[in-house]
């Protein structure tokens, strides 16, 4: 039923100013409009609600990513902006920070400035 519609993806912030800085001005993710209640980014045609909270405890796990074609330029990138991947003590990840399954696939996780965990991937076919 819902497989053939657009999916809407929901981010909470407690300072939207610092969230769009982050989300428009460092990840490049295209404003669409603020109705008060969250502002509406464009990410490669998702909409994507970045929702104000008075208080939240970030998830300790992914709540929103992206597949991308080439991860460790995509680090690069990000790095280039401020922006530094997470390093966990229970599996080993590179000097990047970038994780590699045992099916080939490949993550890495970064933060925002809510701590909300973010992550890119790059999968095999």
């Amino acid at each position: 039923m819902l497989g053939s519609t657009n999916i809407v993806a929901f981010v909470p912030t407690k300072d939207a100013g610092k969230a769009r800085a982050f989300y428009e001005g460092v990840l490049g993710l295209r404003f669409v409009k603020d109705d008060g209640f969250a502002m509406v980014l464009d990410a490669n045609g998702i909409m994507v609600r970045v929702a104000r909270v008075p208080q939240f405890t970030p998830a300790q796990f992914t709540i929103l990513g992206w597949e991308v074609a080439d991860i460790g330029k995509m680090v690069v990138g990000l790095q280039e902006k401020g922006v530094h991947c997470e390093k966990f003590g229970f599996f080993e990840q590179d000097e990047l920070g970038i994780w590699t399954a045992p099916t080939g696939d490949k993550v890495a996780w970064f933060k925002d400035p809510d701590g909300n965990v973010l992550s890119i991937s790059q999968h095999v076919a």
